[in-house]
């Protein structure tokens, strides 16, 4: 395997980890309502557990109110329960037909929690970047040793790693920013 070939290979983890991070981040409250709070939700439906996405039809009425409209009005009663056994803190109203969900405005206090805590998720993020690096700079290491790549290959693989993962953490960087954005909008 060339040493292109080896840094190919760390770019596939590092595209995922951005996307497991703005699943992630998606599903933390902001004051303001998101689809993403809810769709992924798991909801004991027709003997197994499904993505509420799966079973409903999901819309915001406005930018506090997730509206959720059953395809099997049957299913309202386990959408709601599912709701209310999740750790989102609201509270779930029906008309018999549609689920509405108001997401309150954040206190002072839980908007800078919430700081904290997508401070932290990121730093995490950044570290699975960094271990996919240090995996894939041992495997130019090794091939070297091996004799399968170069000196100047593993330091030209060496370089353009360094750059992947630079753009990576950057991604990360603005993503939290984004999300911080959104947290501290009243």
């Amino acid at each position: 395997m060339d040493w292109k070939q080896l840094i190919l290979s760390g770019e596939e983890p590092m595209r995922k980890t951005i996307d497991k991070m703005k699943t992630d981040l998606g599903s933390l409250r902001t004051g303001r309502a998101s689809i993403t709070l809810v769709e992924g939700l798991k909801v004991e439906s027709y003997g197994s557990l499904m993505p509420l996405n799966q079973l409903a039809n999901l819309n915001l009425s406005d930018p506090h109110t997730i509206e959720i409209k059953p395809w099997d009005v049957s299913q309202i009663s386990n959408i709601e329960k599912a709701i209310q056994k999740s750790d989102l803190g609201l509270t779930p109203n029906n008309d018999s037909k549609v689920i509405r969900l108001s997401v309150p405005k954040l206190s002072e206090e839980r908007r800078k929690d919430m700081i904290k805590i997508i401070n932290k998720m990121a730093e995490d993020f950044r570290v699975s970047i960094r271990n996919e690096r240090r995996h894939v700079l041992e495997a130019l290491k090794k091939a070297e040793k091996e004799k399968t790549a170069t000196e100047d290959d593993r330091k030209k693989g060496e370089t353009e790693l360094q750059k992947m993962t630079d753009i990576y953490i950057k991604k990360i960087d603005e993503t939290l920013k984004q999300k911080e954005k959104d947290i501290l909008e009243v």
